[in-house]
């Protein structure tokens, strides 16, 4: 695991591409290590959001929190990780992940399960970013042809990170990937997030992001409706594997899950009670504080802050860079 602490913000797919640049830049004066966006099926593009984030930025690193190999081939994310790579100097993260099972069917698609998906794409993105081809490296997915390389060169090393919650994505993350996106859902289940990713781990560096879901605001009870709407929108794309080892009712997931496929997100978001709440951080700077200063004692490195933010993700981002993170670095300090 990596020694000194890390911070990274994840604003989550759909975010305007102006609106990500301005948060790189004020993410990048407040410290924070990394920034994030996804790029999820159905909502706008993160590529250019994350361009732009790179040529507005000289020191944070920037990454696809996450790119999935269904909806985008993996020739295409290692395309696309090459570029921004070279265009950065060396700032861009690949995130990849196995994509929603809920939302791939709406586009037609089909894929296998989860894990050999995601396995097969990070070793074939792996080997193309490297100057190979996969053909005939295990796992990589079947029908790739020996000339499948890269055509201008490999690109600058890329770090690899997998979004992961459930425990077989997780341990593939620790096996394989260079770091992971771990939904850490609820943030009390940390330690049973660190005990997925160690059983693979074997020793060697590795970036363990704690992936919090934070809503803060001015207005707490608005901050508490954009959390419950976040935990309804992805009700049926978490990992009911993690959530049962956790306490929670799974049914009453996929029973939000329903409301949301079905159109009604409002009903959806009613569902969601104060025990479903508790996957994410809201309250007060010093609330989200203290939570993250009991995540640090218990040995987090790396806490990423993300989905949905608050009612106004640019005052939540300035928010903690100001009040929680100092505190944090202190903390940090004194161990």
């Amino acid at each position: 695991m990596t020694a000194g602490l890390r911070f990274s913000v994840r604003w989550g797919s759909g975010v305007g591409a102006e609106n990500f640049r301005r948060a790189a830049v004020l993410a990048e004066q407040l410290g924070f290590d990394q920034i994030w966006t996804g790029s999820d099926l159905f909502r706008r593009s993160g590529i250019v959001p994350m361009t732009l984030a790179l040529d507005a930025t000289t020191r944070i690193h920037v990454g696809s929190s996450v790119l999935n190999p269904v909806s985008m081939h993996p020739a295409e994310l290692a395309g696309i990780a090459a570029a921004l790579q070279d265009f950065s100097g060396g700032r861009f993260i690949l995130g990849i992940g196995a994509g929603s099972s809920v939302v791939l069917p709406w586009a037609g698609l089909s894929a296998p399960p989860p894990v050999p998906r995601t396995r097969a794409a990070l070793r074939a993105v792996r080997a193309l970013l490297e100057g190979r081809s996969p053909h005939g490296v295990p796992g990589a997915g079947e029908g790739w042809h020996p000339a499948a390389k890269l055509k201008d060169g490999p690109a600058a090393p890329t770090p690899i990170y997998i979004g992961a919650m459930g425990p077989k994505m997780l341990q593939l993350a620790g096996r394989e990937a260079d770091g992971v996106i771990a939904l850490c859902l609820p943030p009390t289940h940390f330690h049973w997030v660190k005990d997925q990713v160690e059983k693979g781990l074997g020793g060697r560096d590795f970036d363990l992001a704690v992936g919090l879901w934070v809503s803060i605001g001015d207005d707490q009870a608005a901050a508490r409706r954009m959390l419950a709407r976040a935990i309804a929108h992805y009700a049926g794309a978490l990992s009911m594997d993690a959530l049962a080892g956790a306490g929670y009712d799974t049914e009453r997931f996929l029973r939000t899950q329903e409301r949301v496929t079905a159109g009604d997100i409002e009903g959806a978001t009613d569902m969601v009670d104060d025990r479903m709440l508790t996957l994410g951080l809201t309250g007060s700077a010093t609330d989200i504080t203290d939570r993250c200063l009991a995540l640090i004692d218990q040995g987090a490195r790396h806490l990423s802050f993300g989905n949905p933010l608050g009612p106004s993700p640019m005052d939540t981002i300035r928010l903690i860079g100001e009040q929680v993170l100092p505190v944090l670095r202190r903390r940090e300090g004194q161990t």
